[in-house]
This record gives structure tokens, C-alpha cells and sequence, in this order.
């Protein structure tokens, strides 16, 4: 079954990915994204470490 990602998940992994990319990556950014991530996977029952494996594929290998 696949993990459901919230839209908000993938804005603030996409604004964490760019900041990357750009060798600015802030602790802010690395924090909300973090937190986002642990909120979500309690939410839902889920895995911390596959809803953020899962996001990251979505975010940085959109492809796949």
C-alpha cells in the first residue's frame, strides 16, 4: 500500500530540496520538514522512516 502524502508534506520537501540544490538549506526549513514528517506518520499509523523515504522519492524522483 502506498503512503498518502498531504500537500503540504511536499511543499515544505520541495522548498527543503531547492534550498539543497542551492547549498542554503536553513535549519528552519530542515526542522519544519522534520517535524512535518513525525506529525504525519503518527497521524496516520505509518512509518516515520517510509513516509520520509516516500516523500523524498516523490520530491527528488518525480519520475519514478
Amino acid at each position: 500500500m502506498a503512503i498518502k502524502l498531504s500537500d503540504e508534506l511536499i511543499k515544505l520537501e520541495t522548498k527543503a530540496w531547492e534550498e539543497i540544490q542551492a547549498g542554503a538549506l536553513t535549519v528552519d526549513t530542515a526542522q519544519a520538514v522534520q517535524a512535518a514528517i513525525s506529525e504525519h506518520a503518527k497521524a496516520t499509523g505509518e512509518d516515520r522512516f517510509k513516509v520520509e523515504a516516500a516523500l523524498k522519492k516523490k520530491v527528488r524522483h518525480p519520475e519514478d
